[in-house]
């Protein structure tokens, strides 16, 4: 309910501004006459624009005098006639975008032709023969990718509307854009109405089409859903899948797949009737939205929390366009340094501007930096961490996922972490089961692994009660409990970040601080991991940490399989994990784990607890068809425990220079880790080889004005507030 008051008076200002685009100058989406006079009076085409154009040649130029391929549809994601569409829908845009900038009218023909083809067949398709039973469609196998299409389509349709004779004009929207708008629309509601990036591709495709076509109520229905009553539709959609501060619901990955949408119809929408503000609506959300999927990345990837492809960074054509178009409205010249690390712009004349600054040396830059994304549409539903040291590239970074679920794409994973250095991904997260597009990978769909696996709370480095998976593994449950953000905080010394979870598991309540000590005991910065867990009954306690690399030592004697290896459980992911090997630790002594990525080493120290054991575990079991990845974990293991605290500290070390064959510091330069606490007073000491000393004091639950005092072994440590770090 205290969401009421921005939606309503979201509606109120819409239903006091007609939706109608009449009277407005075309194209209504693309490049006006005096945009392309502006690009045409430059000497030359700048840049990024200049080789925009030129791909954009090479790829249209040769379908010119050729019959467009306009096949029956037939496969699914990633079959011919799957990928034939999606290669046409680009062809027709490019030529459309080529015949406005150079006035070429062999282009305007070739978009005609294929736009007849479709307007043609599409009357005559019934659903899809291979549809995707939740949301089918026709033209494709889910009605997502027919909103992608018409999305892309209706620009190029745009293009050449001036171009085309009433008549034809008339064919194409009575046999093609029509139909198809009823059909994402009307024809389906529970997509069209959702809260969700399918919905969103829905609403920007009917209300774009709306105002190619001087149809009003296209435009009114995608702003306000099918309903006008603001339940639903574009504005709904801002107000509840971003944050406050820009970060969508169901993640990174899933942010820049949208951003594409909600950026191309809000341009539309500022062409169109500019009175309504809407790049203004939410303090500027679409840009804060843009800025944080840039934010939500690291050596040009995105982290790949939930559901998401790994391979997907910023250089994604979404994204390209999101960094066009944030340019256009901020000016703000840290955005060419993305777009200059995209290596593309797009043809409108915001992508013109931007190559032209661009080359004209404007550059700064971007500031990536230690920043807290609270998620849900109040910032009250968790948070996304992220603590960095040091520069963009190479630097260090750690992500916190303390979020909501994110819905169906979201996996049980609260408070887990990934961790980023020297370029690469060291603690990682799994991402989807999926191949993308590839048929003969369970035909591009997510694989099953990714609900056996992926999704699953063994899978991340988080904490797992009695082999069972967060909520159950229901994620709308899931949707029920978010994490309870307790501090973050930045500074020259560290940066901290705490939060809590409740409800995960029932009658279990669990903590976590990762703190980067950037200026502590060691030669590089270091990570301090604390998991404190509270239970009034008694279970099993996994917290496995997954890491890449090659093992190089492991300070205790292993139980290792060499001849066979079982499953390490059942169920719940378990069932995908090799037991590769088990070890003991007693308690009050040290666990180190040495490994090698690329040329520098990690390692991690674990205080055992009591109780505790260890397992070293590798995907691959109950996978007949090589579905998984072979990635490695270490779970660290305690049995028959109510309330039981896991600390850890990762360092990174050394360099390893095959070529040259010299190897510095490939040895951990932690001597000794101690833990202790009174009551919520707690203490992390830090001792390196060379004898310095490093000691966090934490009480996350306090203000920032309490004062606490804890004595451990002759020493006094008194401080105020949440956290205080202690030198030697």
């Amino acid at each position: 309910m205290r969401f009421v008051p921005t939606i309503f008076a979201a509606f109120l200002v819409l239903v006091s501004v007609p939706c109608s685009a009449e009277g407005q100058e075309r194209p209504r989406l693309g490049l006006t006459a005096d945009e392309v006079a502006e690009i045409n009076a430059s000497p030359d085409a700048p840049g990024l624009f200049g080789e925009a154009l030129a791909s954009t040649r090479a790829a249209v130029n040769p379908w010119l005098d050729e019959t467009p391929d306009i096949p029956l549809p037939a496969d699914a994601g990633g079959g011919y006639t799957h990928e034939q569409h999606k290669r046409n829908q680009r062809t027709m845009l490019g030529a459309g975008q080529l015949y406005r900038l150079t006035g070429d009218e062999a282009y305007a023909r070739l978009a005609a032709r294929m736009l007849d083809a479709y307007a043609t067949m599409y009357p005559e398709l019934g659903e899809h023969p291979m549809k995707k039973e939740q949301s089918p469609g026709r033209l494709f196998w889910q009605s997502l990718n027919e909103a992608v299409w018409l999305v892309t389509v209706i620009q190029a349709y745009d293009a050449i509307y001036d171009w085309l004779p009433p008549g034809r004009r008339e064919h194409l929207e009575s046999g093609l854009f029509r139909p198809m708008a009823e059909f994402l629309s009307r024809g389906q509601p529970q997509t069209f109405d959702k809260i969700h990036n399918h919905g969103t591709w829905a609403v920007a495709a009917v209300g774009m089409t709306g105002y190619v076509l001087d149809e009003p109520e296209y435009v009114e229905i995608a702003l306000l859903g099918l309903k006008k009553d603001g339940s639903a539709g574009f504005i709904r959609q801002l107000d509840e899948l971003f944050s406050p501060d820009g970060y969508y619901s169901e993640g990174p990955y899933y942010q820049r797949y949208a951003l594409l949408p909600f950026v191309l119809f809000a341009q539309a929408i500022e062409r169109n009737e500019p009175r309504r503000g809407i790049f203004e609506h939410r303090d500027g959300i679409l840009l804060k939205a843009v800025d944080a999927t840039i934010q939500l990345s690291y050596n040009g990837l995105f982290f790949p929390i939930n559901d998401a492809i790994k391979d997907k960074g910023i250089d994604t054509a979404e994204l390209v366009y999101g960094v066009s178009i944030a340019f256009a409205r901020t000016r703000d010249p840290s955005l060419l340094t993305i777009a200059q690390r995209q290596g593309r712009t797009v043809l409108s004349v915001d992508g013109f501007r931007l190559a032209k600054a661009l080359q004209d040396g404007q550059a700064t830059s971007y500031p990536f930096r230690s920043r807290v994304f609270t998620d849900g549409p109040a910032g009250e539903q968790g948070a996304l961490m992220v603590l960095r040291s040091g520069e963009e590239h190479g630097h260090q970074a750690v992500i916190f996922k303390a979020t909501a679920q994110g819905m169906g794409h979201g996996h049980f994973d609260r408070l887990a972490w990934l961790f980023y250095d020297n370029g690469n991904e060291i603690v990682p997260d799994y991402g989807a089961a999926r191949y993308l597009n590839v048929e003969a990978k369970y035909g591009g769909h997510y694989l099953p692994e990714n609900n056996t696996w992926a999704k699953q709370t063994v899978a991340h480095s988080t904490l797992v009660v009695d082999e069972a998976s967060q909520f159950g593994g229901d994620w709308k449950r899931g949707m029920e409990f978010p994490p309870r953000p307790l501090m973050f905080a930045t500074g020259d010394r560290l940066d901290i970040a705490a939060a809590r979870m409740e409800g995960a598991y029932d009658g279990v309540r669990f903590t976590r601080v990762l703190a980067m000590l950037k200026n502590g005991p060691f030669s590089r910065p270091a990570v301090v991991d604390l998991m404190r867990v509270k239970s009034g009954e008694t279970h099993r306690y996994d917290l496995p940490l997954h890491f890449r690399g090659q093992v190089m030592s492991i300070n205790r004697p292993l139980d290792a399989s060499t001849q066979s290896m079982q499953a390490l459980g059942q169920d719940n992911g378990y069932q995908h994990l090799w037991a590769r090997a088990t070890a003991q630790v007693p308690a009050g002594e040290l666990l180190q784990l040495t490994w090698l990525n690329e040329d520098r080493f990690y390692t991690h120290t674990a205080l055992a607890g009591d109780g505790m054991n260890l397992v070293f575990a590798q995907t691959g079991a109950d996978d007949p068809d090589f579905n998984l990845r072979h990635e490695q974990a270490l779970l660290q293991r305690v049995s028959n425990a109510d309330d039981h605290v896991f600390v850890s500290i990762l360092e990174a070390h050394g360099k390893y220079d095959g070529a040259r064959e010299y190897t510095t510091e490939s040895a951990s330069n932690l001597a000794d880790l101690v833990y202790t606490a009174d009551g919520n007073r707690e203490l992390v000491r830090i001792t390196a080889r060379n004898g310095a000393v490093a000691t966090l004091a934490l009480a996350p639950d306090s203000g920032p004005d309490d004062a606490h005092r804890l004595e451990y072994d002759g020493t006094v440590y008194e401080w105020t507030g949440p956290y205080h770090l202690f030198d030697n």
